[in-house]
Order: C-alpha cells, then structure tokens, then sequence
C-alpha cells in the first residue's frame, strides 16, 4: 500500500471523515498522492487531514456536503487549483437508518435516499465534466452488498445502493468513447465502521454489522488497486459469494431466513430510542472515527448458531433443488 510515483495524482475523496473513507485517504497519503478531502464535517476532516500530512502528503481541506451539489463545484475547484486536473475521485459517504419502512419518518427516509443515491449522482455530474474536460479520470465510488441482495429494516439504504449499482453500470456504458475516463464500483460486506452506531434508528434495537466483519482498510485497499487498475466491480467481503448465491438461486428460502438472520446478526440487543444519527446533520467529532467498535470474535459468538443453521437449511435446499437432477440420456 506504500506505492509512490514519480507523479503523484490528485486525488479526490468525498466521506473522508470517517470509516472507508477514511481509511482511503490514509491508503492514499501512503502511496504519496496528493489529497483533496471533503465531508460535512470540518473538525473531523482536520483530524483526518494531519493524520495524512504525518504521512508526507499534501492535503487540502473542503467542507461539503453532497445533498448540496454547489458545495462539490467547490470541491472540484479546489483540486484543479491544486494541480490543475483530477485524477482520481473516490466517493464513500453515505447515511443509514434502522426500522420497518412504516416506522422510519418520510424526511429520514428521503433524506438517506438523497445522501447515498441522488448525492452519489452528484458527485458523478461534477467528477465526469471534469474528467471529459480533461479526457481522463477514474471514479470510484462505494457501494454495498446490499446493492445486490435485500435486507429487512434497512429499506432506504437498501433502495439507494441498488441505485447506485444500476447508476454506475449506466456510467460505464455512456463513457465507453473516452477510453481515458473509468467508473468503477467498489461493494463491501459488513466493515468495521463507525456507519452503524452513527446510523439513524427507529428499530428500538441498535444496529451492528452482521459476521464476518472486515477492516475498513481491506476496501481502502480494494479502492487504492481500482484506481490504478480500474474494474467496474469489485466485492469485499467473506460471505459475499454465498449470500448473493443464495439472494438469486433461493429466493424463497433466502426470504424466510433473512429476518432471523438480521434480527440476530443485523441487530444487537441493546436498545435504544428512536433518533435520527448522523442523516440529518454531523454528529461530534468523537462520532468520526476509521473503525467502529465490532470485530469477528465479538460478533461470531452470540449469531454463528443461527448462521450456522442458515447455511445449513441454504446448503440443503440447493442439494434438493439442484443435486438431484439427473443427467440427461444421449440420443
């Protein structure tokens, strides 16, 4: 991850305050690249931007928010004033809210929509008129597991990273002329990040990410690799596999397990009030940190008998339904 060029590129990351985002700027600071962070929150992104001077980068400091498409002009101008282009542009932030859709207010909802999905969109506008300007450009933006299979009481975010998954398949089809220019999508599983005890929550339960966890490192690693070598996906994650598997091959049965799943793995047993987290406005500096508070053997204890008995009834449906078949008889 130490990686330095003779020419260091301009990178841009939106969400660098906390979590992936994070992470990425730190993975970028150590390849030797120049930094232009943006997030709402200035306090937390100066905590983030020393961190990356310590490593001998060069970093420039915006606050922004992409619910307000302006504020990422500014973004962009910033970084041409830097070093007169943009290389690379990562997009991380993203909000999150726990709850039955019913229960979760409509101004939540929307506004975790218009964060993850429509601030997604604009963050893509701004890189891509500077890109072709420029005639190339690499844009990397985060995505989820959760763009391609569904999970109960997190229908908002659910909904915006199937959006964003479908958005960026359309990115890479209107940019296949400019062979300079690449969008690429980067899906993890569940991170150990700060994203689940700052989501909003009107679940009555606190959330966490469900087992395996990764560090949030593994995606800066997986974003540092995608802007050198662009790929138009690419999933982190141990359970990946096996869950979109089970999302497209059984649905019937991925449907009845997943409540179970989610209330035991998805969902802790803390409880806690209804409050809108960090989807409204930023919460404390304290709140932005790289990683959360979860880890594989924390979290493998208390849900890995009913995982276990998950993986059991998947293996066991996808034997009945596909073992059984007989080859067909050569005429």
């Amino acid at each position: 991850m130490g990686e330095h060029r003779a020419r260091p590129r301009t990178v841009v990351i939106t969400g660098a305050s906390s979590g992936v985002g994070n992470a990425a700027a730190l993975a970028f600071a150590a390849a030797g690249d120049r930094l232009v962070l943006a997030a709402r929150s200035r306090p937390a992104l100066d905590a983030v931007a020393r961190e990356c001077r310590a490593a001998g980068a060069a970093v420039r400091v915006v606050t922004a928010d992409v619910t307000r498409p302006e504020t990422l002009d500014e973004v962009a101008a910033a970084a041409v004033a830097e070093s007169g282009g943009i290389d690379v542009w990562v997009h991380t932030a993203a909000v999150m809210v726990y709850g039955r859709f019913e229960d979760v207010p409509a101004e939540i909802f929307d506004r975790v929509v218009q964060t993850d999905l429509v601030g997604a969109a604009a963050v893509a506008r701004t890189a891509l008129v500077r890109f072709r300007a420029q005639r190339h450009g690499v844009l990397v933006i985060a995505g989820s597991l959760l763009g391609s299979i569904v999970a109960p009481y997190m229908s908002a975010y659910v909904a915006s990273k199937w959006g964003v998954r479908g958005l960026v398949r359309a990115l890479r089809q209107e940019t296949r002329d400019a062979p300079g220019i690449h969008v690429c999508l980067v899906a993890p599983g569940a991170i150990n990040t700060p994203i689940y005890r700052n989501a909003a929550n009107f679940a009555g339960r606190a959330g966490r990410p469900p087992p395996p966890v990764d560090p949030p490192e593994k995606v800066a690693r997986a974003i540092l690799r995608c802007a050198a070598r662009p790929r138009a996906m690419v999933t982190v994650g141990g359970a990946d596999l096996v869950t979109r598997v089970a999302f497209t091959a059984l649905p019937g049965l991925y449907d009845l397990l997943v409540g179970p799943l989610m209330r035991a793995g998805g969902l802790s047993r803390d409880p806690v009030a209804p409050h809108p987290g960090n989807v409204l406005a930023p919460l404390p500096p304290s709140a932005h940190t790289v990683h959360g508070s979860w880890g594989r053997r924390r979290l493998l204890r208390p849900v890995g008998a009913v995982c276990a008995l998950g993986a059991a009834a998947l293996t066991g449906a996808a034997i009945r339904r596909f073992g059984g078949r007989r080859p067909a008889r050569s005429r």
